[in-house]
């Protein structure tokens, strides 16, 4: 990370941490873009975005017990781009699918 903007200066720390996480979002929206050509009505897997984005984390302290690594961040951030409109989601089976809602790439 550089120098910290002017801009980055007059924010508050709670500001610049929902502003990095929207930055993720914004990567992971163009993501899904990217990928909607190779899949039927544009829906991609959410196991190829977090997987390909290596998006599991393991979410607990390491004295708690560890059950693995979960999709838990980009279950949060790929419901805030719903939230805003930005993605819609599916889900078939076990399975959950994501395509942006933009209508330019319909």
């Amino acid at each position: 990370m550089g120098e910290p903007t002017e801009q980055d200066a007059k924010m508050s720390r709670k500001d610049r941490i929902h502003q990095h996480i929207s930055d993720i979002g914004i990567e992971i929206l163009e993501f899904i873009q990217e990928r909607e050509a190779h899949y039927a009505e544009r829906w991609v897997p959410a196991s190829e975005i977090k997987g390909t984005l290596e998006l599991n984390f393991v979410a607990v302290p390491k004295a708690n017990k560890q059950y693995g690594e979960k999709g838990w961040l980009f279950a949060i951030v790929a419901r805030q781009l719903e939230d805003k409109g930005l993605v819609e989601f599916s889900k078939q089976g076990s399975r959950s699918f994501y395509r942006s809602s933009n209508s330019d790439s319909k």
